[in-house]
């Protein structure tokens, strides 16, 4: 979940220069999927387990991908158009509400957060979050459109972090055992990723963007093939592979460090410096991110059984 929190935390970074190479959100997304779409079949056929979990899907669970990918392009469609006019910090902070709205779903489907260190987790990250994206200037409003595709990506990002996790195996308790797909996450990523690739193209040629090819500039294709690979082949696989093993709710909070990543490489790569406020709200996601996972036996003996009447 980690790996895969960083990878989607790296798309915005790769799609800024693409954008400034001249392409639009469409173009770019129709790239990130066929490239994602190719990597995740090659890693399904490289494996004769995973050819076999394919071959063991039922015809249900494929619609389901199916129809998973297609509410992913919701998602996706709408944060990759909205940071076209909207900073990539206020746009974070909107879109960084969904690991709340995940916890709320999953009181009804999923594996349920426990106990109240998990919501006092939750609550500690999401508060890390608003201080590592801050520094956002009232005076300095985008246009109207952009924040309501920002608004809209986090709701449907949530449902769908919710019913991929039930796609591809978790289970509603913490008792172990088969999982409820009966086979590994790959192929249902690679289905998913390959719906969301292919309703891309089918938008672009119709609304006739220029995507083949010859018509990328040279430039972008570093950009492009980077988003492709890390921000959707390895970042919905891990994400696959970690929420049916953790659950959605869990999945979400782990999340919450990609903004993290994201000030970094910005300041590692673009020469962004972090404020105090920023630095202090990443100590906050890491800290909730490690009271989430902190079993009470690695705790001294004072705070042990405070953790543990917390997660009854």
């Amino acid at each position: 979940m980690l790996v895969s929190a960083c990878s989607f935390g790296s798309g915005a970074l790769f799609a800024k220069p693409v954008y400034a190479a001249g392409l639009d959100w469409l173009t770019v997304l129709a790239w990130r999927f066929l490239v994602g779409a190719t990597l995740s079949w090659a890693w399904v056929l490289a494996s004769a387990a995973r050819r076999a979990a394919l071959r063991a899907l039922p015809p249900s669970q494929v619609a389901a991908g199916i129809a998973l990918g297609l509410l992913y392009v919701g998602n996706s469609a709408t944060y990759y158009a909205g940071i076209e006019t909207v900073d990539v910090s206020l746009a974070a902070l909107i879109v960084y509400i969904y690991p709340a709205i995940v916890a709320v779903l999953a009181l009804f489907i999923g594996r349920r957060l426990g106990g109240l260190r998990a919501w006092g987790s939750l609550g500690l990250a999401l508060a890390g979050v608003i201080l590592a994206v801050g520094g956002i200037d009232p005076t300095d409003r985008p246009p109207l459109i952009g924040l309501v595709q920002i608004a809209a990506s986090p709701l449907i990002y949530s449902a769908w972090i919710v019913l991929a996790a039930r796609l591809t195996g978790e289970r509603r308790d913490a008792t172990g055992g088969e999982s409820v797909a009966g086979a590994e996450a790959a192929p249902a990523a690679a289905i998913m990723i390959t719906a969301t690739g292919v309703a891309y193209w089918v938008g672009a040629v119709l609304v006739g963007r220029p995507t083949m090819a010859v018509a990328i500039p040279t430039q972008a294709w570093p950009p492009l093939l980077g988003i492709g690979a890390i921000a959707s082949f390895l970042a919905i696989q891990t994400f696959t592979a970690g929420a049916r093993r953790i659950g959605a709710a869990q999945a979400a909070l782990l999340s919450t460090i990609e903004p993290l990543w994201t000030v970094a490489l910005a300041w590692l790569l673009l020469g962004e410096s972090l404020t105090i406020v920023q630095a202090a709200g990443g100590t906050l996601i890491l800290a909730g991110v490690v009271l989430s996972q902190v079993s009470p036996e690695l705790l001294g003996p004072r705070l042990r059984p405070l953790v543990r009447v917390a997660d009854e």
